[in-house]
C-alpha cells in the first residue's frame, strides 16, 4: 500500500513531493550523473547493430509490447532481429539463449514474455555485454530491452518511450518517477508517446514525438485453450503484479467486462504457491495480464481457465520507416541475410 500511495504521488502532477522525498532525489541526481559517466568510460560496440528500447521513468511504459511489434517490423523489412533481456525478477548472470521450457523465475518474467510473444531469439542475463556477443550468432540486428541507461553498450538507435500520462510530477526518484532527468533525452533519437492519452509533454527533447499504442482488445485462455475467447460482459476477478496497474483495469471495463475483485501484486512478483491458492478461491474468472501469466501458468491447474488480457499495436505509420533509416544511415553496411 505504501507503494501505491508513492506511485499516486509520482504521477500527480499536482502534488508536491514531500520534504523528505525531494532531498533523497537532491542525493540522487549527482549520483546517477556518476553512474553514468561511468559506463561511458566501458562502452563496447556490439558485434551486431544495436537498437536501444528504453524509458525514462519507472516502469509501466509499454517497452514489452513495443519491443515485440517492432521486432516484428523488423521481420517484415527482411531482418533477422535478436531480443536481449536483463531478466528482471531472476538471478541470471550468465547470459544464454531462452527456450520454451524457460521459467519466469529462472530468466526473468519480461524474457519469458517476449520469447513467447516475439517469435524470435531471445537472450536473457544480467552480464549484457556477453548477451550481445552471444546473439552475433542467432541473427543481424540486436534490440536491447529496457537499454537507455544501460550505456556500455553502443548503440545505432536511441529510442525512449514516453507513457502517455507523461512524466508524472517531473521529479527525480524517489520523489518521482524519474530515472534521469529531463535533458538527458537529448541523447535519444526517438521519443515515442506509448499509449492514447492526449496530453502534450513539453519541453522534453527537440526529437519529434512518435505515437505508438498497445490497445486492449481481447481476453483469451492462456491454460490449454488458446481458441477460447471471454464474454466482454462477464464478471471477473483480476490479478496484477505489474506497475501502475490501474490501466489494467480501465481497459478491461472499457472492453465491457464488470470487475468484481481484484488482487494487486508489487511490480515483478514472484507468485508462491500460497498466492496460487488464494487466487483459486475466487470463483470468478481470473483475468490478468500476460506478464504475470508466464509466473501464474506453471503452477496453475490444468482444468481451470486463466485469462489474459491481449493488445493490438497501432503505430504512427512511418515510425518503422524511419527506425530503419537511422539504422540504415548509421551502419551502411547492413544488409539482411
Amino acid at each position: 500500500m505504501l507503494y501505491q500511495r508513492i506511485e499516486r504521488m509520482w504521477w500527480n502532477s499536482k502534488r508536491k513531493p514531500n520534504l523528505l522525498l525531494r532531498a533523497m532525489a537532491a542525493v540522487y541526481a549527482p549520483l546517477s550523473r556518476f553512474e553514468q559517466q561511468q559506463r561511458l568510460k566501458k562502452i563496447v560496440r556490439p558485434p551486431i547493430p544495436m537498437i536501444s528500447v528504453g524509458n525514462i521513468t519507472v516502469g509501466g511504459s509499454g517497452k514489452t509490447p513495443f519491443v515485440v511489434w517492432l521486432a516484428g517490423e523488423l521481420k517484415q523489412h527482411g531482418f533477422h532481429p535478436v531480443l536481449l533481456s536483463r531478466g528482471d525478477g531472476a538471478n541470471n548472470q550468465t547470459p544464454h539463449l531462452i527456450s520454451e521450457y524457460a521459467k519466469a523465475h529462472e530468466v526473468g518474467d519480461e524474457a519469458v514474455l517476449l520469447y513467447r510473444l516475439s517469435g524470435c531469439p531471445v537472450i536473457a542475463g544480467r552480464d549484457r555485454i556477453a548477451g550481445a556477443r552471444l546473439a552475433a550468432d542467432y541473427g543481424d540486428i540486436l534490440i536491447l530491452d529496457d537499454g537507455f541507461q544501460y550505456r556500455q553498450l553502443q548503440s545505432v538507435c536511441d529510442i525512449v518511450l514516453i507513457p502517455a500520462e507523461g512524466v508524472g510530477n517531473g521529479c527525480l526518484l524517489p520523489a518521482g518517477p524519474l530515472r534521469e532527468a529531463l535533458p538527458a533525452l537529448d541523447r535519444a533519437d526517438l521519443i515515442v508517446r506509448s499509449g492514447a492519452g492526449d496530453e502534450v509533454v513539453t519541453p522534453l527533447s527537440p526529437q519529434q514525438e512518435w505515437r505508438w499504442s498497445a490497445t486492449a482488445c481481447r481476453v483469451r485462455d492462456w491454460n490449454n485453450r488458446a481458441d477460447m475467447l471471454l464474454e466482454e460482459s462477464a464478471s471477473i476477478h483480476v490479478v496484477t503484479g505489474i506497475a501502475r496497474p490501474w490501466r489494467v483495469l480501465q481497459d478491461l471495463k472499457a472492453l465491457g467486462f464488470a470487475v468484481a475483485g481484484y488482487s494487486a501484486y508489487s511490480d515483478h512478483h514472484e507468485y508462491s504457491k500460497q498466492d496460487i491458492q488464494q487466487l483459486l478461491q475466487h470463483q470468478k474468472p481470473m483475468v490478468t495480464t500476460a506478464k504475470d501469466a508466464v509466473k501464474l501458468l506453471p503452477f496453475w491447474p490444468p482444468e481451470r481457465a486463466l485469462w489474459v488480457l491481449e493488445q493490438s499495436a497501432e503505430a504512427d505509420p512511418a515510425l518503422a520507416e524511419q527506425i530503419i533509416h537511422i539504422i540504415k544511415a548509421r551502419e551502411g553496411h547492413i544488409t539482411a541475410f
